[in-house]
């Protein structure tokens, strides 16, 4: 009497039925042969690369003046993005590092008679670095921004998509120059490894779900519902 297939398959398990095929290398991955183990990365793997932190209004900064420590203290930069210390007087603090605004304060002072003076800023915390993140995401909100800030960690400080959101509508806005740009992604392929995960900057807006902006490539993505690669366009 013949056997069907799957009582075959199950009489046969021991010899390895339905056993899956060894993976190969082909164009998207390489195999790395007679290894099981995930080498740990370099030490420069562990570092992002530099992204400079700018100072903005509301953030919380520290100011040394070495030799002159009455001029040291803790400020706030006011609403309008500036500070002010004595002998150096109103200085605009917004879109600078802290060794620009040191350079300034130092310049502030000289001009006021102090010689040479050595100046150390520090960023204590920022409020004015933060990316925004709204739609189908468990907690949106607002989120600051690191030299390692990705769209999949973003997507991650809000505890991840809703139950019912869709991976492949995903529009990063941001404004370059006078221009306001978006791009559409699909989380979906970054997680296969189709693409990398873009990194996110202070200021960008991040939406997860149906939007005007997402509507703007409903054409394209029709065309290709899973991306291949993430668009970007020019907003009007």
């Amino acid at each position: 009497m013949r056997l069907s297939i799957p009582v075959l398959c199950l009489a046969l398990i021991a010899t390895g039925c339905g056993r899956r095929e060894p993976l190969v290398s082909n164009g998207s991955l390489t195999v790395v042969q007679g290894s099981s183990v995930l080498p740990p990365p370099s030490r420069s793997d562990l570092t992002a690369a530099d992204r400079p932190a700018l100072i903005g209004p509301l953030d919380t900064i520290e100011v040394s003046v070495f030799g002159i420590p009455e001029l040291g203290r803790e400020m706030q930069v006011d609403a309008s993005g500036r500070i002010a210390m004595p002998l150096a007087g109103t200085i605009d603090a917004r879109g600078k590092t802290a060794q620009e605004l040191g350079d300034a304060v130092a310049a502030a002072l000289r001009r006021h008679y102090v010689r040479d003076p050595e100046v150390t800023v520090n960023i204590k915390s920022s409020v004015s670095q933060v990316v925004t993140i709204d739609g189908s995401v468990v907690e949106p909100g607002l989120y600051p921004v690191t030299n390692q800030m990705t769209l999949m960690r973003v997507v991650a400080s809000a505890k991840g998509l809703t139950e019912f959101a869709r991976q492949e509508d995903v529009v990063i806005l941001r404004t370059v120059g006078a221009q306001r740009m978006a791009g559409l992604y699909d989380i979906a392929a970054i997680r296969r490894g189709a693409y990398d995960d873009p990194p996110v900057y202070a200021n960008d807006v991040i939406i997860v779900g149906d939007s005007p902006q997402r509507r703007l490539f409903r054409d394209l993505v029709s065309v290709s519902p899973v991306l291949a690669a993430p668009l970007i366009a020019v907003l009007q």
